[in-house]
């Protein structure tokens, strides 16, 4: 009952996709926050086709703003789980660390609980794609000792051969292998070769963002 009542309201909030699932172990060190609610935002279709061969202000200015609308739902999100009796702690959508090991990391990946709440899988791209609403979308993650239950099976290897991706990717940073949880992250994406070459882009918000891999998966329909 929790489940379907903190979907409607995260929904009611604005998120377009809301998850379950439960972790090993908790990311926050001492806790027993094991579970975690994934909340998806979409980012909006006609934005993504102005991607060309480089990312554009109009993008930058979405991804920024599904950011915000993502920390704010996630962040009311919390507070309505406190409220039935549970600890929540809401991780924001970009949340990189220095104190990580390549500073390109943060608390926890939000595409690692979304994979696991079977909305969707992690592509060669690196980034989580939705089935419904493909890699168009934006992460955040409530972890919280509220029990929740991932109401779809784990999708493996959802690519299916496709190198999309990879073949459009400025910076080489995508391998075209499929993602292998027992691999690193290195074993499909270059994350120091991709941040390298947005950072080419300094007339977009200062190099923040890129965008073509999302731009050209057969997944988003464009």
């Amino acid at each position: 009952m929790n489940e379907q009542l903190l979907k409607q309201k995260l929904t009611d909030l604005g998120a377009d996709l809301v998850g379950f699932s439960r972790l090993e172990e908790s990311p926050i060190k001492g806790s027993d926050l094991v579970y975690a609610v994934t909340v998806a935002v979409k980012l909006p279709d006609a934005v993504l086709k102005t991607i060309n061969e480089r990312p554009t202000i109009e993008y930058f200015h979405e991804y920024r703003t599904a950011n915000a609308i993502l920390d704010q739902i996630v962040f009311l999100g919390s507070r309505i789980i406190e409220k039935l009796g549970y600890e929540a702690f809401p991780v924001a959508a970009s949340q990189s660390s220095i104190d990580r090991k390549d500073g390109y990391s943060g608390l926890y990946p939000h595409k690692t609980s979304a994979r696991l709440s079977g909305l969707g899988f992690i592509g060669r791209n690196g980034l989580f794609i939705s089935t419904k609403y493909g890699s168009k979308v934006r992460l955040a993650t409530i972890y919280t000792n509220m029990p929740v239950t991932a109401e779809y099976p784990v999708i493996e290897n959802g690519c299916k051969g496709c190198n999309a991706c990879k073949n459009a990717c400025p910076a080489g940073a995508i391998t075209g292998n499929d993602f292998d949880p027992e691999k690193g992250r290195e074993h499909i994406f270059n994350a120091e070769k991709c941040s390298k070459n947005m950072k080419t882009y300094q007339n977009v918000g200062r190099g923040a963002v890129c965008g073509i891999c999302i731009k050209v998966c057969p997944y988003n329909k464009l």
